[in-house]
């Protein structure tokens, strides 16, 4: 009998002490149907850390640096699209009593270096934030040095990005950038269009309102000519008017922002939907292997769950 008793007070314990915790906690009435749903997403979270965790132990640990130390990544856990805002050159030459131009150039070879590195990793997509639409505000001698050394640096990489066999895509405005930038990046996109497995894109001229807002002229010209109607549109249609049309995968799994900056500035508006923000103090001219691999190891701590569960 008392043994009887024990199981009955025992069961009721564990349905009531969830039901008091859920009534409390978020101010919802106690119901069996609300005992049960806190019980199965107690259960989930739990399955699902179970889950990662086989990924961690049974993944491919990725191997970084010269000596090949395994630098705790895997394989498995690792992002498609790395996007990266380059926040810092500026700053950084003047701590180094330099000029803005030099700043630049130090940011564009790391911007290579970084790239390079996320390939060996196995991340197939890298794009870079590299000149906003609303950078045309700063001085015009910065912008023409900013032109300048884009030109010479993408023309100069040319058979670089074709023996390690990188596909080179500029997405942006474009319509006002120099006529010779223009040619050089028109011979870059037909000179490794063909590349499949490493992608660079350059967002240049670009601004994340400008994309959604001409994806929408886009679709509003289609639907007067009759080729599609209201019920056809949703996101995938949507995806296919933005400038990331051009990438495998258009929606970045991790965002990085250099120099302590924490926000997004205008940047990937709809493709950051569900991104992982990855905010670092160093300027970019100094974000080294090091800091990338902290990046990635921190978004592979983490639970992406797209909205779907708490």
């Amino acid at each position: 009998m008392v043994s009887l008793f024990s199981v009955v007070f025992t069961g009721l314990a564990l349905i009531l002490i969830p039901g008091l915790f859920i009534s409390w906690r978020l101010s919802v009435p106690i119901s069996f149907k609300n005992v049960l749903g806190f019980i199965k997403l107690i259960t989930s979270r739990h399955d699902d850390e179970e889950e990662r965790n086989e990924k961690r132990d049974e993944g491919t640990y990725v191997n970084v640096g010269e000596e090949g130390t395994t630098s705790g990544l895997v394989r498995e856990l690792m992002p498609r699209h790395v996007a990266v805002i380059m926040d810092g050159n500026r700053r950084w030459a003047e701590r180094g009593g330099l000029l803005t131009l030099q700043g630049h150039e130090a940011g564009a070879k790391r911007l290579l270096e970084f790239a390079d590195l996320c390939f060996k990793l196995g991340i197939e997509t890298v794009s870079a934030f590299a000149f906003s639409t609303e950078n045309w505000g700063r001085q015009k001698v910065e912008v023409n040095c900013l032109m300048f050394l884009f030109e010479r640096y993408l023309s100069s990489k040319l058979q670089y990005f074709k023996r390690e066999e990188i596909r080179v895509s500029v997405i942006g405005n474009l319509e006002k950038i120099p006529e010779s930038l223009l040619r050089t990046i028109k011979e870059l996109k037909e000179s490794t269009k063909s590349y499949k497995k490493k992608h660079l894109i350059l967002a240049i001229d670009y601004s994340g309102r400008f994309d959604i807002l001409q994806a929408c002229k886009n679709l509003m010209k289609k639907s007067q000519q009759g080729l599609i109607s209201e019920e056809d549109v949703d996101e995938t249609l949507f995806e296919g008017e933005l400038v990331t049309k051009c990438a495998e995968f258009p929606s970045p799994d991790l965002l990085i922002r250099t120099s302590g900056e924490q926000r997004i500035s205008n940047f990937f508006l709809w493709q950051l939907a569900y991104t992982e923000l990855f905010f670092s103090p160093v300027l970019w001219p100094d974000f080294n292997e090091d800091k990338l691999l902290e990046a990635l190891v921190s978004y592979q701590c983490r639970e992406r769950r797209f909205g779907r569960r708490l």
